[in-house]
């Protein structure tokens, strides 16, 4: 049998490894358009920012190490189209620029997706940037280690617009960031903590400017003024960071069932309405655990579970995901926020009938140093009382605490019982009753 795999980033190295490992004697094939493989973009910032300054850590394996393992790796080059009833492929090499044609018994698609390019007058001068790619990343860090370049201009505030703010920050930068809708990370978390980390952002001296819609970017060759519906700025950099779209613009989409934006619909088998074609990553949706309906959530997370689900079951099994949970998180400056299961908003559009509970409590006790603010939001059934959704911030093992409600919320547990749930208590950790055990009390 020969796989085809469409994209060699997470979701696509993730299936060809283990469909490798269960069918040695079956050929793999990956065809990605970069020249790098298994890349974790995540790290992106942290990069651009100085914090490391070896780019080979944000990448898990090399072509030459995947190759030795059996899997066959084919870089720069880009599909140009797909024939699902023939099951043929039509690729670029990107190189030679030579047509080339690759049947397939088993198809994936893991093309990952792309910056969005906003409809911004002159968006391609010298010094904007987007931060999706290694190209991204490196062009980025040379300009954040100029000197000369002091002003820094972030559009988006979304995970990594303010991943980018940290980045610029500690590159010693003025930062600005332009969001167009009136909250950060809008799609993320509710009101209670995006304001939050709009405090932070603006304690720590970012200028943070929200409702704000950037019309031109002023220069001649390279960019020195920002240009919004209310304002001009001068600056020296521009971040672009304004959300992703799925790379799947090569596909009939009359041909293959995808959702609004593009994302290719997938089950919980990561089996797409095609036969014999599955996607995973950034290029797909994937399944909710609590709906079970299809959403579009572009996390590693979900991209590299779903993706070893798909090898699997490229070499014969019948295995499913069991849900993404979209659980996630950020350091905001010196704060953490995390968010699992569903928002408030999400709840309320689905018809719900819900309830929620918001609490300000501390971290640990107060006679050991170190003890911050946390605060905790839930969402819960009304009348089960089974959490639907968390979310937490703070300054001190916010993220990790939210990790314990994202278990509650696999296990279908109640505000009841998580305010009884036996949690570890040590003066430096928690208190005896730990936040989330008043949250969960309070919850009725």
């Amino acid at each position: 049998m020969k796989v085809v795999i469409i994209g060699g980033v997470a979701a696509g190295m993730s299936a060809a490894a283990k469909f490798k490992r269960l069918s040695p004697n079956d050929e793999v094939i990956v065809y990605e358009k970069g020249d790098i493989v298994s890349f974790g973009a995540c790290g992106l910032p942290y990069y651009v920012g100085g914090f490391f300054d070896d780019s080979r850590e944000m990448i898990a394996r090399t072509p030459e190490e995947f190759k030795a393992s059996g899997v066959e790796i084919h870089i720069k080059h880009e599909v140009l189209s797909v024939d699902f009833k023939a099951k043929k492929l039509h690729i670029k090499n990107l190189i030679s620029n030579e047509i080339l044609e690759e049947n397939y018994d088993k198809l994936m698609i893991a093309s990952g997706a792309r910056a969005i390019i906003p409809p911004i007058k002159n968006v391609n001068l010298e010094n904007v940037v987007t931060l999706k790619s290694l190209d991204d990343g490196n062009k980025l860090k040379d300009l954040m280690a100029n000197e000369e370049y002091k002003k820094v201009t972030i559009i988006g505030a979304g995970f990594i617009g303010l991943e980018a703010v940290e980045a610029a920050m500690h590159r010693g930068k003025e930062v600005t960031v332009i969001q167009l809708k009136d909250r950060v990370l809008q799609e993320v978390f509710d009101k209670d903590i995006t304001d939050l980390l709009e405090d932070e952002l603006r304690d720590s001296g970012v200028n943070l400017l929200l409702n704000e819609t950037v019309v031109e970017l002023i220069g001649d060759e390279k960019v020195y003024k920002v240009k919004t519906n209310k304002r001009e700025l001068e600056t020296d950099i521009v971040i672009l960071a304004t959300g992703v779209k799925p790379n799947t613009d090569f596909l009939n989409s009359d041909e293959i069932e995808m959702i609004r934006n593009g994302a290719i619909v997938v089950d919980q088998y990561g089996r797409t309405s095609v036969e014999d074609v599955y996607s995973a990553g950034d290029c797909a949706t994937i399944n909710n655990l609590i709906t079970g309906k299809p959403v579009y959530v572009p996390l590693a997370t979900g991209a590299n579970k779903l993706g070893r689900i798909v090898g699997e079951n490229l070499a014969g099994q019948n295995n499913s995901f069991q849900g993404s949970m979209a659980s996630s998180c950020i350091k905001v400056m010196n704060m953490e926020a995390a968010r699992t299961g569903l928002s408030e908003k999400e709840v309320k559009d689905l018809g719900f009938d819900y309830k929620t509970k918001f609490i300000t409590d501390m971290n640990q006790t107060s006679y050991y140093p170190g003890r911050e603010r946390i605060y905790v939001k839930l969402i819960y059934d009304a009348h089960t009382k089974v959490i639907l959704g968390g979310q937490v911030a703070g300054y001190k093992d916010a993220v990790q605490r939210c990790n314990v409600l994202a278990a509650c919320i696999y296990a279908k547990m109640t505000t009841d019982q998580l305010g009884m749930l036996d949690l570890c208590y040590s003066p430096p950790f928690a208190r005896t009753w730990d936040v989330l055990n008043v949250a969960g009390n309070v919850s009725k």
